[in-house]
């Protein structure tokens, strides 16, 4: 005899209370496997898929895509079949988490005996599977075709505001539509509607392969939020990534007493070198991996500035590994991963990491364990083509980064004026954890080291 097992929305780790169902995977009546992708939903760290853990036929579902749960309440019931189908299931909370690797996504497939309108099936048994049918898809309309959409948030967002994606020309590679598309779109709409320019949503962002950078204002984790119309303007809610970002920001700067300090350095010579390595056969080497190779080597100098404080204790606690986040610009806003072990690393597995995190920020796939656990930021806003910033201490951590763009500039070389590639650095850090003489040597070397590439070899 079936038994019905209810799968609640599991504790997704890092102090998440809920999440927001952002798309359903499945339908009731669907024949599911254990650990089967059911529902993919976004918190304040991330947009995960979460895997059921019981195997058998999908006899409710809880919410529709929008809603927002908290944890533990219902997602779906599962129709199981003979007690020898565990109702323990695996496990699982997360895709890549829990006690097998992560299941490839499965085609849905519906119990022979479906009901009409939308409502629950008679249960079938995870034995019934093999002679289930594949649900065959809707009947294509006329004009259908692939639409070059990644991100269901863009989808979402198009949804939302009545926006054919059909008619918009992608702005991404390979004419991929991006967020900002459909904000054009929007903008467009409201001024024919008559709508002030002031209505208008975010500003554009463009993928992680377009830039790898933090802005001073914006931090991890930014989406597009719906907007409700008012005639004093546009009212954004603070709720869901947004929310938990100005939650964030608010808490460092309410606990934290930063400061920066910065200078300027040529680093003509860091660019040679970094051409002369990628000369050679092999894997080609980023400038995001040879100042991440740098920050490794100044933290080992300076370990004040690897670490975090325990306010309750009131002690600071230094720690032993760099695990270094870096920024990357996405659909949904600029998310933080973070490279672990950062200090083991050398410049070509930086470089291998870097990009393995980036494609899976484009693509929407990190992990909230990918986005989580930094001791240290390399933020590299000089993509957005500004020399210099302050930005916020990405709490709990104890200091941040920041590179601008390099440019040549009129530049005192060997006692002559002559035209080099300069760059600003700046560090923003923690004044509790270490005084002003810290963080001017830690920058100092910094920027010893992309003058003079040698001095980084010769204190390894």
């Amino acid at each position: 005899m079936a038994q019905v097992l209810e799968f609640k929305l599991p504790d997704l780790g890092e102090g998440l209370t809920e999440a927001e169902i952002v798309r359903w995977l499945v339908q009731v009546g669907d024949v599911v496997a254990v650990d089967q992708p059911v529902v993919e939903v976004e918190t304040a760290k991330a947009m995960v898929e979460v895997p059921c853990p019981y195997g058998g036929v999908v006899t409710a579902r809880f919410g529709e895509e929008g809603t927002e749960l908290p944890v533990g309440a219902p997602l779906l019931t599962v129709a199981v079949g003979a007690p020898e189908d565990s109702p323990e299931g695996s496990g699982n909370v997360l895709v890549g988490y829990g006690t097998q690797a992560p299941a490839a996504r499965r085609r849905r497939v519906r119990a022979g005996t479906a009901a009409a309108d939308g409502q629950a099936r008679r249960p079938g048994t995870a034995d019934a599977a093999p002679h289930a049918r594949v649900a065959a898809p809707p009947p294509a309309a006329p004009d259908e075709g692939p639409v070059p959409v990644i991100s269901p948030l863009v989808r979402r967002l198009a949804r939302d505001n009545d926006v054919d994606l059909r008619r918009l020309a992608g702005s991404g590679p390979d004419g991929l539509i991006l967020r900002a598309d459909v904000e054009n779109a929007l903008r467009t709409q409201a001024g024919r509607a008559g709508t002030a320019a002031g209505q208008a949503v975010t500003a554009p962002a463009g993928t992680a392969g377009e830039r790898a950078a933090t802005a001073p204002a914006r931090m991890a984790g930014e989406r597009p939020v719906a907007a409700a119309r008012a005639e004093d303007g546009v009212r954004i809610p603070l709720k869901g990534v947004r929310g938990a970002v100005a939650d964030k920001l608010s808490r460092s700067r309410r606990e934290i007493p930063d400061a920066t300090c910065w200078v300027d350095a040529d680093a003509t010579e860091l660019m040679r070198a970094r051409t002369a390595m990628n000369a050679a056969p092999g894997a080609k080497i980023s400038l995001l991996a040879l100042l991440a190779r740098i920050c490794t080597a100044a933290l080992a100098r300076f370990p004040e500035l690897n670490s975090t404080v325990d306010t309750e204790a009131r002690e600071i606690v230094r720690l032993d590994r760099v695990h270094l986040g870096f920024a990357a610009q996405t659909d949904r806003g600029l998310v933080v991963p973070v490279v672990r072990d950062a200090h083991t690393r050398d410049a070509e597995s930086l470089t291998a990491e870097f990009a393995r995190l980036t494609e899976a920020a484009r693509t929407g796939t990190l992990t909230p364990g990918d986005l989580t656990g930094g001791t240290f930021t390399l933020n590299n806003y000089g993509v957005f083509g500004v020399d210099g910033s302050t930005p916020i201490v990405n709490h709990p951590e104890a200091a941040m980064l920041g590179v601008g763009r390099i440019v040549p500039k009129p530049w005192v070389h060997e006692g002559e004026l002559a035209v080099r590639q300069v760059v600003q650095l700046s560090l923003t850090f923690d004044h509790r954890v270490c005084d002003g003489g810290t963080a001017g040597g830690f920058l100092r070397y910094v920027a010893d080291c992309v003058e003079q590439p040698a001095v980084l070899l010769r204190t390894l």
